[in-house]
């Protein structure tokens, strides 16, 4: 019979112990942060510490009994890992330090996470949110991707990175912050409406096609 991982947790490879993602939003990390990390790690002997793709920190080889009390002594958010919905939105530095940003994508990033972390969508989903033109946070292969440009957003849907890759389609340029919102809310209405379970935003454009899909959120 197949063991069914707690919330939250993804069991590995020798079936018995789970890794775990705590919610960073943009991957921007905390002081407290890495001290309660550090702590845990220690106290519950948790053998790896892995950074993930998505700008996250992966704690690898952790018992079953110890999920609940590893997460109440980091005193940070569980970061979804199998469930239908936002897994991360993976932002650059931006204007917040980078030379070459144009646009703030870290604080907008933590911005739209904090918006979209408890909506349930048809599979999982990822956002990428770049400062500038080198496209750092890789949005073109993200479920939502934004661009920073000196006249504004640029906002891709439908890109993925998986054993299936998709270059995200542009569905708007030059926005403002408050109009991508609006846009990103109409992207997901439509998408939640009509996708499938399990069914990525790429596989959902390719099968309904990005003018059907650009006809009903533009």
């Amino acid at each position: 019979m197949p063991v069914i991982p707690p919330k939250n947790a993804i069991l590995q490879r020798d079936k018995k112990t789970y890794a775990i993602v705590p919610r960073i939003p943009g991957g921007l990390l905390q002081r407290d942060h890495l001290a309660a990390i550090s702590m845990v790690t220690e106290k519950y002997n948790i053998p790896i510490v892995k950074i993930t793709s998505g700008q996250r920190i992966a704690l690898v080889g952790v018992e079953e009994k110890d999920l609940d009390a590893i997460y109440e002594d980091l005193g940070m958010d569980p970061g979804h890992a199998t469930e239908l919905c936002l897994h991360y939105v993976q932002a650059c530095p931006g204007t917040q330090v980078c030379q070459f940003g144009v646009q703030d994508s870290l604080g907008f990033g933590i911005q739209i996470e904090q918006i979209l972390a408890n909506i349930d969508l048809p599979a999982k989903f990822k956002i990428g949110v770049s400062g500038c033109q080198f496209c750092c946070a890789e949005s073109f292969v993200r479920d939502i991707g934004l661009i920073g440009k000196k006249n504004g957003w640029t906002v891709i849907f439908g890109g993925n990175a998986g054993n299936r890759p998709r270059i995200g389609d542009i569905i708007g340029t030059d926005l403002a912050s408050e109009e991508v919102l609006e846009l990103l809310k109409r992207c997901l209405d439509y998408y939640s409406a009509n996708g499938k379970k399990k069914e990525r935003a790429a596989r959902f454009i390719q099968r309904i096609g990005i003018e059907e899909f650009k006809q009903h959120v533009l």
